[in-house]
């Protein structure tokens, strides 16, 4: 199966393995971005820019629709036993991390997605935006900002800092 998905990606273009990185749970930015900053045939080969571009574009795509649907399906999903104790670990443990959001509001919500820090990222943003009520018109744009600010981070580390220093000069 691994090597059925591996073959597939191959066959797209850089821009397009990038995007599709980072609309993955947990690989997100963290790993979209240094996958296409690598030189093939290990990574895309992409430009700062370009890695930057598609990688914040295709974290993005799934934050809207988890924002509209966490409630309506977590509600429907909690009818059965085993996800419902899913959805229990996973919001109790995105409260324990999301004391930011909870205290700032939106604020915290671009803080919290903005570091790029293991269990953070434009779906764990979405799912504390849910769970301490932040308001879809002030949950978006503070988790597209997030996600621009991780972007940076990522990108920087990826270059380290004399890659980063040359390619601005």
């Amino acid at each position: 199966m691994t090597e059925q998905v591996v073959s597939l990606l191959r066959g797209l273009p850089a821009e397009a393995v990038a995007f599709l990185i980072a609309t993955v749970p947990i690989a997100e930015l963290r790993g979209a971005i240094p996958w296409a900053l690598t030189p093939p045939p290990l990574g895309g080969g992409l430009s700062w820019q370009e890695a930057y571009i598609w990688s914040v574009m295709g974290n993005l795509l799934p934050v809207p629709f988890l924002l509209w649907l966490l409630e309506p399906l977590s509600g429907r999903l909690r009818r059965w036993g085993p996800v419902d104790r899913f959805l229990e670990w996973l919001f109790a443990r995105t409260r324990r991390r999301g004391k930011l959001v909870e205290r700032y509001g939106p604020l915290g919500l671009v803080l919290f997605v903005g570091v790029p820090l293991p269990v953070t990222g434009a779906w764990t943003g979405a799912v504390a935006a849910f769970i301490f009520g932040v308001p879809f018109r002030r949950a978006l744009p503070a988790i597209a900002f997030g996600v621009m600010l991780a972007g940076v981070v990522v990108t920087l580390a990826s270059l380290g800092v004399l890659g980063a220093v040359r390619a601005l000069f």
